[in-house]
C-alpha cells in the first residue's frame, strides 16, 4: 500500500472501477527522452544512426570550414563560422537520432559507456561497442569525403595541418574530459532532456577556449585527416590526438564519480548518455 492509496474502499467501488474503460497512455509517457537508447531498437538501426549521424557531423564541420575559408581570410571569422555551424548541426543531430542510438557519434563516449556498464552501471555491452565504434569511424570518413565532394575538393587528400604541439594535446584532454563530464553528469542527474542544447553549447564554447579547437572525438579526428582543408589534421598528428582524447575521457569519468555520486536505485544510468562531438 502506498502513501496515496485509500485505506478503505466503498461498497460497489470495485464494480464501478471495472466498468470504467482503461485510459489510453499519453504518447509523451512512452516516448524516449532525447539522448535515451530505447532497448527495442534493433542494433542494425542503431549502427546506421551512428554512421549517418557521425557522417553528417563531419560533413558539417568540414563543409562549413571550406565555406568559411572561401568567404574570408580572417581566421577569427573562419573559426566563428565553423563553430556556429557545428553548434546548430550537432544540436539537430542529437535531437533527431538520440532516441534511436543515443547519438554518441564518438568512440570516446561509447567506450566510457562500456566501461560504466562493466562496473555495474547502464551502458553498451561489448557487442554493441564492437558495432558502434566502426560505424562511427566509417561515418566520419564518409562525411569528410562528402564535404570535399560538395565543394569540388579532391575526395581524399591527406591533411597537411600539423597539430602535434603538446599544448594542443592538453587542449584535447581538457575538451574530452569536459564533454564526458557533461554527458554523464546529465545522465546521473536525470537531465538528459537538455542534452541537445547543453552538448552543442559546450562544443561551441570549447572551440574557443581550448587550444586544439576541441576535436574531443577519435572518429571525427580520423575523418578530418582525409581532407586537406580548414578543418583537417595531419595523419601523423592523429595517434597523439586520440591518445589525449582517451585520457580525457578517463579524467571525465573520474570527475563524474567524484561529483555525481550514484543514486541508490541507479537513477539516470550512463546508457542514456547521448554522445558526439565536432
Amino acid at each position: 500500500m502506498t502513501a496515496t492509496e485509500p485505506v478503505g474502499t466503498a461498497p460497489g467501488a470495485d464494480t464501478a472501477a471495472a466498468a470504467d474503460p482503461p485510459r489510453p497512455v499519453p504518447a509523451d509517457a512512452i516516448r524516449p527522452a532525447p539522448g535515451a537508447t530505447p532497448p527495442r531498437v534493433p542494433l542494425v538501426a542503431r549502427a546506421a544512426a551512428e554512421l549517418v549521424g557521425t557522417a553528417a557531423l563531419v560533413a558539417v564541420v568540414v563543409g562549413s570550414g571550406i565555406q568559411a575559408a572561401g568567404l574570408t581570410d580572417d581566421a577569427a571569422l573562419q573559426l566563428l563560422a565553423n563553430s556556429t555551424a557545428t553548434v546548430f548541426g550537432l544540436g539537430v543531430l542529437i535531437t533527431l537520432l538520440g532516441p534511436v542510438s543515443g547519438a554518441h557519434f564518438n568512440p570516446a563516449v561509447t567506450l566510457a559507456e562500456w566501461w560504466t556498464a562493466r562496473r555495474g552501471g547502464a551502458g553498451v555491452d561489448a557487442r554493441e561497442l564492437a558495432v558502434y565504434v566502426p560505424s562511427q569511424i566509417a561515418g566520419a570518413i564518409a562525411g569528410a569525403v562528402l564535404a570535399d565532394a560538395m565543394f569540388g575538393e579532391p575526395l581524399v587528400k591527406w591533411s597537411t595541418h600539423d597539430r602535434s604541439a603538446p599544448n594542443l594535446l592538453l587542449g584535447e584532454v581538457v575538451a574530452t574530459a569536459g564533454l564526458v563530464l557533461l554527458i554523464f553528469g546529465l545522465a546521473r542527474s536525470d537531465r538528459l532532456r537538455f542534452a541537445p542544447v547543453a552538448v552543442a553549447s559546450y562544443i561551441g564554447a570549447a572551440y574557443w577556449f581550448t587550444s586544439s579547437t576541441s576535436f574531443a572525438n577519435p572518429a571525427v579526428t580520423i575523418g578530418r585527416a582525409f581532407t586537406d582543408t580548414f578543418a583537417g589534421i595531419a595523419p601523423a598528428s592523429v595517434p597523439a590526438f586520440i591518445g589525449a582524447q582517451v585520457a580525457g575521457a578517463a579524467v571525465g569519468l573520474a570527475l563524474v564519480a567524484v561529483i555525481f555520486r550514484a543514486e541508490p536505485h541507479g537513477h539516470g544510468g550512463a546508457r542514456r548518455a547521448y554522445g558526439g562531438r565536432a
